[in-house]
């Protein structure tokens, strides 16, 4: 007699099937503003799942590295806030949405600080405010609480760090203004790098959704049992992550998905689904708001089938819970 399968299975199921339904969707265009990125191949798609008990499923391209950009921004955040406390965070940079262009040179009206942490202006604030704090060991912190989150010593992409260093003078730009704005004190060229090697970190899909995971499980990694962040910084993080995590198209995925995401220009997205899942998608082409086209739709898609949003009308997440063995 053939066994019904089991429920961890059929969200393998749910996600094989997200695939081959938008593996040959060819909307959208790879980043080309780092040169690196532009030489990514476009049709490579992968996803993967991880649950706060730590069960891991993929499909596709879920074990081809590629570099993280700016899905780092919310760990370093959680990073900053564990180190240097809510209110000196907020102090000096904002939670508000920004309507703006993600690298844009401008900070909040009247508070003379980044909009939110997800934009360049906010994380590079971060990253000047960690080298005020560690000096030379900011970025080494950083990698090690992200490997931490990731479950496994993640390693830098020589090249793009090398593309993105060459051609980053808008970022060069946005970091001056912060020091001149005595957001950090750090030199803005230091800072600056911090960003530049925090987003040229390599990945995979199956990295962003232990990373996922491991917010969704309150800070601890749910394959290592590692405590990498403290509950307020997870909390601040989600939240931030939920309005600002999209570029201008948050709003957008805060109606159709409704869970914390952060996505970035090499092609990932991690997503949130708080105290049971993270998705970790990997997909170059981008649509119009910088967000990968085929790891958006899956998400819809995912998040329509399984409950997961916010604000669903039964619990959130309801349908997801009998495939967690809840």
């Amino acid at each position: 007699m053939r066994l019904p399968p089991s429920p961890l299975s059929q969200l393998r199921r749910l996600l094989e099937a997200q695939h081959a339904r938008l593996r040959d969707e060819q909307g959208g265009e790879v980043a080309t503003y780092i040169p690196a990125l532009a030489a990514v191949p476009p049709d490579l798609f992968g996803l993967a799942a991880v649950t706060a008990d730590g069960q891991l499923h993929e499909t596709g391209d879920s074990r081809h590295p590629f570099t993280i950009q700016s899905v780092c921004k919310p760990f370093a955040y959680a990073v900053a806030l564990d180190l240097l406390g809510r209110e000196a965070m907020r102090r000096a940079v904002g939670v508000q949405p920004m309507a703006e262009a993600f690298n844009a040179l401008e900070l909040q009206p009247g508070r003379n600080r980044p909009f939110n942490p997800m934009v360049n202006a906010g994380a590079i604030a971060v990253t000047g405010l960690l080298q005020d704090a560690l000096g030379d060991a900011a970025f080494p912190t950083l990698l090690a609480s992200l490997s931490a989150a990731a479950g496994r010593e993640l390693a830098l992409d020589q090249v793009v760090h090398a593309s993105e260093s060459a051609t980053g003078h808008r970022n060069r730009a946005i970091a001056n203004l912060l020091r001149a704005a005595g957001v950090f004190a750090a030199n803005p060229e230091a800072a600056v790098d911090v960003y530049f090697r925090a987003c040229s970190l390599s990945v995979t899909a199956a990295d962003l959704a232990v990373m996922g995971g491991t917010l969704a499980n309150l800070g601890t990694n749910p394959l290592t049992g590692a405590d990498v962040f403290g509950l307020d910084a997870v909390r601040d993080t989600l939240a931030v992550m939920f309005t600002c995590g999209l570029y201008d198209g948050a709003g957008d995925w805060a109606c159709r998905v409704g869970v914390p995401a952060k996505s970035g220009v090499g092609g990932g997205v991690v997503a949130v689904v708080n105290r049971m899942l993270g998705f970790g998608l990997f997909s170059p082409r981008l649509d119009p708001h910088g967000n990968p086209l085929r790891a958006v739709l899956a998400c819809e898609a995912l998040a329509e089938e399984l409950g997961l949003h916010l604000f669903e009308a039964s619990n959130p997440g309801s349908r997801l819970l009998p495939l967690l063995g809840r």
